[in-house]
């Protein structure tokens, strides 16, 4: 790891200092070799002078032995000094005693190279028995004799020529004495002069091998130390790429002058979903979610990573700048901090939650003395952490009895367990409140207790909305007297206790009479406000122990217990319905009812509050089905009524699934021409054991069930199939009316299953018109103008059905799908006899004229009736005088005028003139 930290020039630094050494010894071996050429050179300087001077002196002592000049003998002096000089230094070097200064002058004088002085001293000196060395001396060496000798001859010659002029033979014979002794020297020099070639050739070629071995052994030395520092190097680099490549971090080498990336490694490929060679040139900050790069310390940055598929993932980096090269770089290593984000992001939101949670939180030491406490705690108890400061939580608090918190608490959570229950709290003023508190431990790597985590939370008005939830639960939200459930409920107590007395319990069910109408004819506020008056009415006819129910819409049942007989409820009985038939006073509406009681007794008439209550409404319909504003005490001949009554329930639901419904029509004729201007759509059960039902003995108990949607939607469909099949016929296109219920009339969907209908059916919304109550319109409220606006759109008819039997509101009338105005029955049957039905009957047609209104009476029997109505003006006429209600088939012979040639349709009366 050392070398890796090192930096490249550093670990390259032996090379070079090998080079360095290698590089000096090569100069020093080029130094030493030069110092031995220039001695080599030197010694055959030397050698060259030496012969010059050798054979300068014999021809100078020749001449001066021809001719006795001098100048001769001058010249043969001085030639001898250096060759006497040059004997001298050699042997006093070789033989080692010499004086440096006698020898530098023998070189002066010897005209020698000055740079060969040393080495030829040194190799003299050292080197005189080297192999040619010793052959070229001793080759000098012997021309010594022969030289003494000559210097013998010149000296005879001086003295013969000072005396006088030799002879020419003696003159001869020296000189032939000279030419001898120069014949003898002459292969001694040449021998002294080839050694010293020779040498110097060897000593070259020595030189040659010794720099060229030097150099060789200096190249292995480099190169092995090369080949060790590079394989270091390679295996640092190595190691590096390794720890580069397989880094848990991302490592990238941006330039630092364009901040393009350089080097990336796995890791980085792995995050971004791009391979190295995409990475490398591109713009490191592409890497990055645009400005969500920032800093965050010294060389520390920030950022969202672009990952793979684009999801962002949060990066950490560390900066730091090198230099590749002289190139300066950033090292970017990018750590994932995904992990860090979210605890941080958890312990953010932890921490806010905590100063946010609605419930108080304490958190304590060991010993339960408080350390902290949130916002919430503060704004419940009024208790800031600085007042809690060294106090134990616990002490403000006591178990719901008053007594202190019991040791079992905190054994239970020392032993890893959790403890929450209901304690008293105590606000800063030092009065109590209900707290519901929870306590756990914050436990360290021993298992041992280190924290207290307390939250609670206020709990009074949870408290309160509990014990009016359960009152809700046991009572009726709109009277506030028990509900079923809670009546059964106290039956079965009352009953339990006539069983240890002995004793009777009687049950009572009250049913309003005509409760509905005043629904229809008011609004349901009124009736809801009616209902509360008669449940006060009901409670103020009951003793203390009594209790009474409200079981259904305007169904009530009242409990009597401690009774000697059932009979002992009559009384009771009698003084409910004489103060429910008593006016009750509603909004300035001044309303009377009636009532209807069934009475059951424990243990006469069942034992157990289920069977009492179902005996008691059997005998309530047996009260209301006789005269009403009565009581009657339960039969078994009842329960047979009331079974009856279910079974219809069941075969209902039968005649829906299995088709046994059928419409019959009743013909509808103008009053003046007396044709069949319409039909009205009623209903029929062919029931498979009682034979053909009217709708007064099963339409009651479908609303009661809910099933009068399903009927209306039936007859809505089968008319509109039958107007298309009369249409198929050819038959004149007659008005078909349907009578809808209020609760099918005032639903959400009538409209569009409505105008689905029709369409299915291909027919003209105009061929259909709708009849409705008073009461229905009245029920509705502020909707029943919206739906009359929808179906004037739609141009679907509506006639007002019973008019004038009903509290009605003249408003309605002038909605735009409002056509028609049916004259109830009750007023026509006293027509025209009964005065008051006179009077009625035309204020209506009077009315609906200056409405711009049809008028339709029905329930016409006889021909005085359809007179008068005939004269008053009514427009249409409807009863068994004309038809009674027929199957379609005898409709369609009565309209049919193919089958009887120029025959009009049914005319009933002739046509009058007004």
């Amino acid at each position: 790891m050392g070398d890796m930290q090192m930096p490249l020039w550093r670990r390259l630094m032996p090379l070079a200092w090998g080079l360095a050494v290698g590089v000096v010894l090569l100069f020093a071996l080029t130094w030493g070799v030069l110092q031995v050429q220039v001695t080599l050179a030197g010694f055959l300087n030397s050698e060259s002078v030496w012969s010059k001077a050798q054979k300068q002196a014999v021809i100078d002592l020749d001449n001066y032995a021809a001719h006795g000049d001098a100048r001769d003998l001058e010249g043969y002096r001085r030639n001898h000094r250096v060759l006497m000089s040059d004997r001298w230094g050699r042997d006093a070097i070789i033989a080692g005693h010499y004086d440096r200064a006698r020898v530098h002058q023998v070189f002066v004088d010897g005209n020698m190279l000055p740079a060969a002085e040393r080495g030829m001293t040194f190799m003299l000196a050292h080197f005189s028995d080297a192999p040619y060395m010793a052959s070229a001396i001793a080759a000098w060496r012997s021309t010594d004799g022969a030289i003494d000798q000559l210097d013998v001859i010149a000296g005879e010659l001086q003295r013969a020529y000072a005396v006088g002029t030799p002879s020419r033979t003696e003159i001869d014979l020296q000189r032939a004495r000279i030419d001898g002794i120069n014949q003898d020297i002459a292969p001694l020099s040449n021998r002294f002069a080839l050694q010293m070639v020779s040498g110097a050739v060897w000593l070259g070629r020595v030189l040659f091998a010794a720099v060229l071995l030097a150099m060789l052994l200096v190249a292995a030395l480099w190169l092995g130390m090369a080949k060790r520092v590079l394989d270091r190097i390679r295996g640092n680099e190595e190691r590096y790429r390794l720890l580069f490549e397989s880094a848990i971090v991302a490592i990238v080498i941006v330039d630092e002058v364009d901040g393009r990336i350089l080097e990336a490694n796995q890791q980085t490929s792995e995050w971004t979903g791009r391979v190295s060679a995409l990475l490398i040139g591109m713009r490191f900050d592409d890497l990055f979610v645009d400005g969500s790069v920032h800093e965050v310390g010294p060389a520390a940055l920030q950022g969202m990573l672009w990952g793979v598929d684009g999801a962002q993932r949060p990066v950490e980096m560390q900066v730091s700048q090198s230099l590749w090269g002289r190139h300066p770089v950033r090292q970017m290593i990018v750590r994932d901090i995904s992990e860090r984000v979210t605890l941080e992001r958890e312990r953010r939101v932890a921490s806010e939650a905590l100063a946010s949670i609605a419930e108080g939180v304490i958190i304590a030491d060991a010993e339960r003395r408080v350390i902290s406490v949130n916002t919430a705690h503060v704004e419940i108890t009024g208790f800031t952490a600085q007042m809690l400061e060294g106090r134990r939580f616990d002490e403000l608090r006591r178990m719901p009895d008053g007594a202190p918190l019991p040791a079992s608490i905190w054994a239970g959570i020392a032993a890893g367990g959790n403890w929450g229950g209901e304690v008293l709290g105590q606000y800063a003023d030092g009065t109590t409140y209900p707290e519901q508190l929870s306590i756990s431990a914050i436990r360290d790597a021993q298992r041992q207790v280190m924290h207290y985590v307390a939250v609670f939370s206020n709990i009074q008005a949870l408290k309160v909305h509990r014990r009016r939830l359960e009152h809700m639960a046991t009572h009726d939200a709109l009277t506030g007297l028990c509900n079923r459930s809670e009546f059964e409920r106290r039956v079965e107590s009352a009953i339990i206790a006539a069983t240890r007395t002995r004793t009777a319990v009687a049950v009572l069910f009250v049913d309003l009479d005509a409760f509905k109408i005043v629904n229809d004819s008011y609004s349901h506020a009124i009736g809801d406000r009616l209902l509360q008056k008669v449940a006060e009415r009901i409670g103020q006819q009951l003793s203390k122990d009594g209790a009474a129910g409200r079981i259904g819409g305007d169904e009530f049942t009242v409990l009597l217990d401690n009774l000697e007989l059932r009979e002992d409820a009559g009384p009771v009985a009698e003084r409910l319905l004489a103060s429910l038939a008593e006016p009750i006073t509603v909004e300035d509406c001044e309303l009377a009812l009636s009532a209807s009681i069934g009475i059951a007794g424990y243990p006469l008439d069942g034992g157990d509050a289920a069977t009492l209550i179902a005996n008691a409404d059997a005998a309530m319909y047996s009260a209301k089905n006789s005269e009403r504003n009565t009581f009657r005490f339960y039969t078994p001949i009842m329960q047979a009524d009331a079974r009856q009554r279910l079974l219809l329930v069941s075969e209902l639901r039968r005649a829906l699934a299995e088709d046994e419904f059928r419409l019959n029509f009743q013909p509808c004729i103008d009053m003046r021409s007396g044709r069949i201007v319409a039909v009205e759509a009623l209903l029929r059960w062919r029931h498979p054991k009682r034979g053909e039902l009217p709708p007064s003995e099963f339409i009651p108990v479908a609303e009661s069930l809910g099933l009068i949607r399903r009927i209306d939607e039936w007859v809505l469909k089968s008319a509109c199939a039958q107007i298309k099949e009369w249409d198929r016929a050819g038959l004149p296109p007659i008005r078909v009316a349907v009578n809808v219920s209020a609760r099918w009339f005032g639903h959400a969907g009538f409209i569009t299953h409505l105008d689905r209908t029709l369409q299915a059916h291909g027919v003209a919304p105009s061929r259909l018109a709708l009849e409705i109550t008073e009461g229905t319109m009245l029920r509705l409220g502020d909707d029943t103008e919206r739906t009359m606006h929808a179906l004037h759109t739609l141009g679907v008819e509506v006639a007002i059905d019973d008019f004038g039997t009903g509290y009605s509101s003249m408003a309605y009338l002038k909605l735009p799908s409002v056509t028609s105005l049916k004259i109830d029955r009750s007023f026509v049957t006293g027509l025209p006899d009964n005065a008051n039905d006179v009077a009625i009957a035309e204020a209506i047609m009077a009315m609906a004229r200056s409405l711009g209104l049809r008028t339709i009476a029905e329930g016409i029997e006889t021909e005085a009736q359809h007179e008068f109505l005939f004269h008053a003006g009514c427009d249409e006429g409807q009863g068994y005088l004309y038809a009674a209600a027929l199957p379609p088939a005898a409709i369609e012979r009565m309209l049919n005028t193919r089958s009887r040639p120029g025959a009009a349709s049914l005319s009933v009366v002739p046509r009058r003139s007004s």
